[in-house]
């Protein structure tokens, strides 16, 4: 008898745990790791509400992480913003910060995708086929290094956008053409402009004319971009080598 009631006891502990794992997909952790040698303000621009991030506006010193717990299906951008200083904003530009602003100055972004160039690690949680899907965009411009790290170890046949980690390889601030840098107070290149922003054409916007992926190609600036970062966005339409799958937490590490 006594066998029997561990037996029953074993087993609903074990259905215990069966019902409850579900519960632990339905969320995502993302580790923010900022190896910089400088400040780094965290924003992310999502639908969802309640987002979590830093105090003091996000702010990240050198060598310090924060974790973001996100439910399944969450959707959204982040990125780090520099050089920011919200008790003295530019009135002019009513901005805060030098690279990555949220657009009005103001410490968290919310709805606002924020002011370009940055560097942008964006995720799709449980999306088509229960995958969650992410990726490292440059489409908006650069303005510091980023890598996406996920945690699963889990390889899709040596697949390498199956749980691969798309990463800023350069800093492409050192190789910015003339006309796309963004130079701070001290005239240091700390960004560097996608040609659709700093020229507005169809052709690098991939808008007009040029709206469809049979019309809108690479150019020697998205090349310069993808030479830098192989596995990265490098404009609207780079699809086949920028997306990646897998399914857990993640790492965003920026420099």
């Amino acid at each position: 008898m006594l066998s029997t009631v561990r037996i029953i006891g074993s087993l609903l502990a074990f259905l215990a745990t069966v019902h409850s794992a579900p519960v632990d997909e339905l969320v995502h952790n993302i580790v923010f790791k900022n190896q910089c040698t400088h400040n780094v303000w965290l924003a992310a621009s999502t639908t969802w509400d309640n987002t979590p991030l830093p105090a003091n506006a996000g702010l990240l010193t050198p060598g310090e992480t924060f974790t973001i717990t996100v439910v399944d299906q969450w959707q959204g951008r982040f990125w780090g913003r520099t050089e920011c200083d919200f008790q003295h904003k530019n009135m002019t530009t009513n901005t805060a910060c030098v690279t990555g602003d949220c657009g009005s100055g103001e410490e968290y972004c919310g709805y606002i995708s924020g002011r370009p160039p940055a560097s942008l690690a964006e995720f799709t949680f449980n999306g088509w086929n229960d995958l969650d899907y992410y990726d490292v965009s440059l489409v908006d411009g650069y303005n510091l290094p980023v890598s996406i790290q996920p945690h699963s170890k889990v390889n899709n046949w040596g697949n390498p956008f199956s749980c691969g980690s798309p990463t800023v390889e350069k800093d492409i601030n050192l190789i910015c053409p003339g006309p796309l840098q963004i130079r701070d107070h001290d005239g240091n290149v700390v960004g560097c402009e996608s040609a659709c922003t700093a020229f507005g054409l169809p052709q690098y916007c991939c808008s007009g004319p040029d709206s469809t992926p049979q019309k809108c190609h690479p150019t020697k600036y998205s090349k310069l971009f993808k030479s830098a970062c192989p596995f990265c966005y490098s404009y609207a339409y780079d699809d086949a080598t920028s997306i990646f799958t897998c399914r857990g937490d993640y790492t965003v590490q920026f420099c």
